[in-house]
């Protein structure tokens, strides 16, 4: 069924419509307790259904920065796994089931507090992820196309604050500094032949860029061996198997991989053997415009160096190591004094992100880049709960994140027998929020308008012959999405 917010309808722009709006969304009961959500990705969704599975007395409401839906499966997840960006059809399912309301376009932080939440409802669940890079801390780091992961990432995916990303890929050589899934969707992407990635939903100006990139060659560079590799055997098969690409897999020390191989636990085993066999497999001579990828291992970022104008990405140096300890789990890293030079044009930095505080108040390790927290309940802080990356840091993949979401659901609702985070006192919820953002001059998206946002979409897509055409500026999404009716 869909969502009350069916009433919500057009444009706000007075105190008076918002006054008139909190008359009209109600839920047929009234609710005991009032819980917000802070981020409309995986993490939130899946604690989200959790609370709505276990408890029908809850009046849940969900706030978003951008005035779309779904976070990291629309912008993170590569246009290639469609597969994957099935899960949105459980996440809508959830928004349409009168029990949770979408309310998009709003920054916490900005135009409403975290103090603002928590005097409104009984609970607050942080559950915006990480969307900060990591750095080297190596000298040429700020250099011209030297880019991180998340930046790549967003510009490909449409994400609106990354389509004007500025890059060179008029060069031939790239080097990706990691070796986890977002690494290895980055290469398939530079790798991939254009008549398969304009069926997907990838973002026009990214495609266009593509088709002219003259990128043939993508290192992926890590500093511990292959029995360390971060990404899974599924993302290792569709490298293997790019049409029209070969691969170089650099095994220095074979004879200690296959020793340690009976030790390992059944999914590294396979992603070691599979590394093994490809590295073994003789490929077709490869012809002068092929395309190819190479892992390699043991070797750890020192310097990026200029070209000689100045103007462009030359190189990276890097030391080589060898792990210090037999201990293939958790090896120590020991640089060896040998230095080695990587020539390439473009250099984009896959290390990891880490999350932001919304307040100065939040209790946070600003080192991790995580909310400092105990199974989900942040510290000092009763009634507020953390989900997903901003709890637990950019670690697995969206089945992990649905346990962790479940997990922080549960939580929630057993301090809220326990009357830990409720006091007798009726919280507003959503009708002071929103009293405040009229006065405030927002324009909040509700999901019933995201849909009219989501047709538009899918019809441009049609025109492309693609699933869908994502809109990249924000206002333009916010004035298609207004145009819902009753």
């Amino acid at each position: 069924m869909y969502s009350p917010f069916k009433m919500w309808n057009g444009t706000i722009r007075s105190a008076k419509k918002y006054a008139c709006l909190r008359t009209t969304i109600r839920f047929s009961s009234v609710a005991k307790h009032k819980v917000c959500i802070v981020g409309s990705g995986p993490a939130g969704f899946y604690t989200a259904q959790h609370l709505i599975k276990n408890e029908p007395n809850l009046e849940i409401d969900m706030f978003e920065k951008l005035p779309v839906p779904f976070g990291l499966v629309r912008y993170g997840v590569a246009p290639d796994h469609a597969d994957v960006k099935n899960v949105i059809n459980t996440f809508t399912s959830i928004a349409k089931s009168g029990r949770l309301q979408f309310i998009g376009n709003v920054t916490i932080g900005k135009d409403v507090t975290l103090n603002d939440l928590r005097t409104a409802y009984d609970v607050v669940v942080l559950a915006y992820g990480a969307a900060q890079d990591r750095w080297l801390g190596i000298p040429g780091e700020n250099f011209e196309n030297v880019v991180s992961a998340r930046k790549f990432v967003g510009w490909y995916n449409g994400l609106p604050e990354e389509s004007n990303l500025q890059l060179n890929l008029n060069v031939e050589k790239a080097v990706i500094i990691g070796q986890g899934n977002v690494a290895l969707d980055i290469a398939r992407i530079l790798l991939t032949p254009i008549e398969i990635l304009k069926k997907t939903d990838i973002a026009q100006h990214a495609l266009q860029a593509l088709k002219e990139s003259k990128i043939r060659n993508v290192k992926l560079v890590g500093r511990r061996g292959p029995l360390q590799v971060a990404f899974t055997i599924k993302e290792l098969r569709e490298m293997i198997k790019l049409p029209e690409v070969s691969n170089r897999i650099h095994l220095e020390d074979r004879d200690y991989i296959e020793a340690c191989i009976p030790k390992t636990p059944r999914p590294r085993r396979r992603i070691t053997e599979l590394m093994l066999q490809s590295a073994d497999t003789k490929q077709a001579d490869v012809k002068d415009s092929s395309k190819q990828w190479e892992l390699i291992f043991h070797r750890t970022p020192l310097e990026i160096v200029k070209s000689e104008n100045q103007r462009s990405v030359k190189a990276l140096v890097v030391g080589i190591n060898r792990l210090k300890e037999d201990n293939w789990e958790n090896p120590q890293i020991e640089d060896t004094g040998l230095r080695e030079t990587i020539p390439c044009g473009m250099i984009i930095k896959s290390i990891g992100y880490k999350s932001l505080p919304l307040s100065d108040e939040l209790p946070f390790d600003h080192i991790k880049g995580v909310i400092r927290q105990k199974e989900g309940r942040v510290e000092g802080m009763p009634g507020v709960f953390c989900s997903g990356w901003v709890a637990s840091g950019p670690v697995g993949v969206i089945a992990s994140t649905l346990q962790s979401g479940h997990d922080v659901g549960k939580r929630i609702l057993d301090d809220l027998r326990k009357g830990i985070c409720a006091t007798s006192t009726v919280k507003p919820g959503r009708d002071v929020i929103l009293s405040q953002l009229a006065t405030r001059g927002v324009e909040p998206v509700t999901f019933v308008e995201w849909e009219t946002l989501d047709n538009e979409e899918r019809e441009r897509g049609k025109n492309q012959k693609k699933p869908r055409e994502k809109i990249i500026d924000v206002r333009e999404m916010i004035d298609i999405a207004k145009k819902v009716q009753s």
